[in-house]
């Protein structure tokens, strides 16, 4: 694992998320992930978009590291992107690395003009994990 960077990287991109060696890979556990802070500009109008992502996933032989996902976040600060497609991003970029049994990202974002929005995606497509507790 790679010493990383204190600055904020100014694009998104997966190659900002690290990963270490799941020691248990023959036992489904889930685990759960909440980052109450995301950030990201609205295309359309260039407010900020304030959102919580909780992840929930079940490791195959990989899991984050978590500054490396902190980091990885915080470059989406100001990505003009919609709701669904930093959502569905996040998500491939997660899958790319961590080639998970399953993950499910809730992406609760902030209401906006009276309307709030919630997107749910799912690895594999549909299979949705159920909160933790």
């Amino acid at each position: 694992m790679s010493t990383l960077p204190n600055s904020i990287a100014t694009e998104p991109s997966r190659e900002l998320l690290e990963t270490f060696p799941n020691q248990f890979p023959g036992r489904d556990y889930l685990i759960e992930i909440v980052c109450p802070e995301f950030t990201s500009v609205c295309p359309k109008t260039g407010q900020p978009d304030f959102g919580t992502l909780t992840f929930r996933y079940i490791a195959g032989d990989r899991c984050v590291e978590l500054k490396s996902l902190k980091l990885y976040l915080q470059a989406f600060r100001q990505a003009g992107i919609f709701y669904e497609n930093v959502s569905n991003r996040i998500v491939d970029d997660l899958v790319a690395v961590l080639d998970p049994r399953r993950l499910t990202l809730v992406a609760r974002f902030t209401p906006r003009g009276g309307i709030s929005s919630c997107i749910t995606v799912s690895h594999p497509a549909g299979d949705h994990l159920p909160a933790a507790g």
